[in-house]
């Protein structure tokens, strides 16, 4: 058995063994890919007509959100500002584990919608596209392991794929839609399949980054040419044994000014539960609406509001900016629109191996069954 040929039986068999979740992880990604082009298409209370004043302080929106919601405490809740011409938004998990947001105009508190998470088409998307609606613990090996194997069919298809002649590349690079439907498919599995890999090979390693994070760290400590920046994996911590005075304002107020003040540019302001005194307040700046790349980081004192971390965007190393990007990479939208659309096609490609790769390995199968059942006759003189 030649090197290739033993590569041809790996490529196989891993790729029998993985195709159906890399089938369904693959095309839920394409699915997921625009979904916030189409709900702002079907979604109306996502938009609201930009004004002069200044939006609402996060307790007031806080505060109008939870009137049907009175068993929700506020400080549990999650409040995001998306900018000057969308709705600003609350979400919490209400004691029956709900998953709610509701939609509010950030500039007169009114209620725009109220959703319920789990039922919401893109949620059980995303559910099935990260965990194939399994539990964490087993998902994160069954999608993370046929995720890892396609990242090795990646490898061994272009291996596969290498012609031994120049003058074989050609051949190798187009699809004759006028043959047969067995050679068509052989050629949307190698053509397609090369165009495809390097997209392909970006958007799978940036999704094991965020299944196994050691993996992301493997990844910044490269970026950073391995020097490490132990400043970047301080944890803020609160001192329960200090006493501190409390703020003369709620927290969420507080740090919403804090981190208007001190990141002016940002367009998408994420506060996170302020908690029971135990755990840091968190807020995150984004650079721009519904883009994770360019971002601050604070932590706050959840009871006094003193700044407990600040860390900027212009201050992080290369790897904690690749750190940052990663969701970005991951969609195509590091690239705005045309970078979505890369990353629609790279999937419906990725999607479509598993399938024309099985039907290629039957036919292969059909025909040598034909071949031993019937035997070319022996020519004798």
């Amino acid at each position: 058995m030649t090197v290739k040929q033993a590569v041809g039986k790996v490529h196989l068999w891993l790729g029998l063994a993985s195709g159906l979740v890399v089938f369904i992880v693959s095309l839920t990604g394409a699915i997921f890919v625009f979904q916030d082009e189409i709900r702002d298409l079907t979604e109306p209370w996502r938009k609201v007509e930009a004004q002069a004043t200044a939006q609402l302080l996060p307790s007031r929106l806080q505060e109008a959100a939870l009137v049907k919601h009175p068993e929700v405490k506020k400080a549990t809740t999650w409040v995001t500002y998306f900018g000057p011409e969308r709705s600003a938004t609350v979400f919490f998990t209400d004691p029956a584990g709900t998953p709610t947001q509701v939609y509010l105009n950030p500039y007169t508190g009114r209620v725009l919608h109220e959703q319920n998470l789990r039922y919401h088409f893109f949620s059980i998307v995303q559910a099935i596209h990260m965990t194939l609606l399994l539990p964490e613990a087993v998902a994160k090996w069954v999608v993370g392991g046929s995720v890892i194997i396609f990242v090795v069919m990646l490898v061994t298809g272009l291996v596969l794929w290498w012609p031994k002649r120049k003058q074989e590349r050609k051949q190798r690079l187009t699809i004759k839609w006028g043959a047969r439907w067995r050679r068509v498919n052989y050629d949307l599995h190698n053509v397609l399949g090369f165009y495809a890999a390097s997209i392909a090979a970006v958007l799978a390693l940036t999704g094991l980054f965020m299944v196994f994070p050691g993996l992301l760290d493997s990844a910044v400590l490269v970026a950073n040419g391995g020097r490490e920046y132990p400043q970047e994996k301080d944890v803020a911590k609160v001192d329960t044994l200090q006493a501190v005075t409390a703020a003369n304002q709620p927290v969420p107020d507080l740090v919403y000014r804090t981190v208007r003040r001190r990141s002016p540019q940002a367009e998408m302001v994420l506060i996170g539960p302020t908690g029971m005194g135990k755990a840091p307040a968190y807020c995150w700046a984004y650079q721009r609406t519904l883009h994770y790349y360019h971002r601050d980081d604070y932590a706050f004192h959840p009871v006094s509001g003193e700044v407990l971390q600040a860390r900027f965007h212009t201050s992080k190393s290369n790897g904690g900016k690749l750190s940052d990007m990663n969701y970005d990479l991951h969609t195509g939208q590091i690239l705005g629109l045309g970078g979505k659309i890369v990353a629609f096609l790279a999937s419906l490609i990725s999607a479509s191996l598993p399938v024309t790769g099985t039907v290629l390995w039957w036919g292969r199968k059909q025909k040598s069954k034909k071949a031993r059942k019937h035997p070319k006759p022996l020519v004798t003189r």
